[in-house]
């Protein structure tokens, strides 16, 4: 039989479980909300202009992410360890498959979206201190045929801000769960205050008839571009089973923190979404970039433009405390299995943190944020995340097969429905990005391939080392 999923692994042993419900909950919303919600929704408007398309897209999103979450907390519960997903994949399919997926993670969909986080949060910073904007180049290195690097202000503010986050981490759990908590709840108070201001100073009253506008030629495609909007929205609700091993009562805690967390994040988009609405209307809407920023001035006034952009300011940033938490427990969950440094498996004796894993994170997010070209990776590798996201959710049909006596303390509610919903929406989304994005989703899947002679390197190290007497 299985070693049951209570028998945490001695790897996990040395750290503290110091999350708790609430905290975790606040974990999930805290991974995801950033500034997706303040920018996406003007050009969401172009694709689908039509209220009732608008709210079902962010509906139909949320759905999707909570038939994830239902799926997930399952394995969860199972694996109550440091790594999450990558420990899902790594039962399901076997050490290789898990590697592949921590080593897109942190090469670049973890690391890279810190960068870009960092990157908005320099942004939003320079609309109260110009003297910071991103524009302002500090240092340029001319390179071989015509190229040249640049240093901006607001790449040095970036940095800045990912290696003040990572400190927070390195210090302790405590203080980077507290610090994600207080984080999460200013940005959500900042974001209920937006349908606050639209009840009581709406400019607009939004047909919400769930009509298909007549002038739209391709209204399925248009709606799946729209989608892929939303779903970027809605990513990184799965972090927090990257710090299960961290989790009071994770077999209890992670499945409703999950559910909590999604469930509030709906609530949250649509409700800021109906705002928009209000304050706006949809013919206004279309093609507005900074859409909470437009909204809330046309509320309230200049002021409420003000008030929008400190709220995105704390969001971008309070958005990389998560990740960094959570990222740096993949890593260290990678060492414990032999397939990454093992220095990167070590626990700090005083802050009981994995400070190695921390500080490895931190610094390759500061030189992708240094480098001008995370984005374009970001952009090649993101297909090969939703792949590994599609394989997660296969795999909990794979694991009632090949580990039925494991204990389940959580059994995904509506099974087999819930699963096979998150598995089709997941695929159509592998689909559609394929179709759209074909050469940037087979680079993506070349990028997650150069994973295979590392994992050659250090599963062949790992058995040299095995293989010393007295090892």
């Amino acid at each position: 039989m299985t070693t049951p999923a209570t028998d945490a692994p001695d790897h996990d042993a040395s750290l503290i479980r110091a999350i708790g419900l609430g905290s975790a909950t606040l974990f999930v919303i805290g991974s995801v909300v950033g500034s997706g919600i303040f920018l996406t929704t003007g050009i969401m408007a172009e694709s689908i202009p039509s209220a009732s398309l608008l709210l079902l897209a962010w509906t139909l999103g949320g759905l999707l992410a909570l038939t994830g979450g239902l799926t997930y907390g399952e394995m969860g519960a199972m694996f109550p360890h440091s790594g999450g997903v990558y420990v899902f994949l790594r039962e399901a399919y076997g050490p290789l498959t898990g590697f592949l997926y921590g080593w897109a993670a942190l090469l670049i969909v973890l690391s890279g979206g810190i960068a870009a986080v960092a990157v908005g949060f320099a942004e939003y910073l320079s609309y109260f201190v110009p003297a910071l904007s991103p524009a302002r180049v500090i240092v340029a290195v001319p390179l071989p045929f015509g190229a040249a690097w640049t240093l901006s202000a607001g790449q040095i503010v970036a940095v800045a801000s990912i290696s003040v986050l990572g400190a927070i981490n390195y210090v302790g759990v405590r203080s980077g769960n507290m610090f994600n908590v207080v984080m999460t709840v200013a940005k959500v108070g900042g974001l209920a205050a937006l349908p606050v201001m639209a009840l009581l100073f709406h400019r607009v009253d939004p047909a919400f008839t769930p009509v298909v506008p007549p002038d739209l030629a391709r209204p399925m495609a248009s709606f799946g571009v729209a989608m892929i909007a939303v779903l970027w929205t809605y990513e990184a609700w799965y972090f927090v089973t990257y710090a299960a091993g961290e989790i009071e009562k994770p077999q209890r805690t992670l499945p409703l923190a999950l559910l909590f967390g999604i469930l509030a994040l709906m609530a949250i988009y649509v409700s800021v979404n109906v705002a928009y609405l209000y304050a706006l209307g949809i013919d206004e809407m279309r093609g507005v970039v900074r859409i909470g920023q437009e909204a809330a001035a046309a509320l309230v006034g200049p002021g409420g433009a003000t008030f929008v952009a400190a709220t995105v300011l704390v969001s971008t940033f309070g958005c990389n405390a998560p990740a960094i938490l959570g990222g740096s427990r993949l890593l260290f969950a990678m060492s414990g299995d032999g397939v990454f440094f093992e220095s990167a498996g070590a626990v700090h004796p005083v802050y009981r943190t994995p400070h190695v894993a921390i500080v490895a994170l931190t610094a390759w997010s500061c030189v992708l944020a240094l480098s001008g070209t995370y984005e374009q990776l970001f952009t090649y590798v993101m297909f090969a995340s939703i792949l590994f996201n599609l394989a997660g959710g296969v795999a909990v049909f794979r694991l009632r097969r090949t580990q039925p006596d494991r204990p389940r303390p959580y059994r995904v509610w509506g099974y087999p429905v819930v699963p096979i919903l998150f598995i089709a929406g997941s695929g159509a989304f592998v689909v559609n990005t394929l179709i759209e994005r074909p050469v940037e989703s087979l680079a993506g899947l070349g990028l997650v391939a150069l994973g295979l002679p590392a994992y050659w390197y250090w599963t062949r190290r790992r058995g040299s080392d095995r293989a010393v007497p007295g090892a």
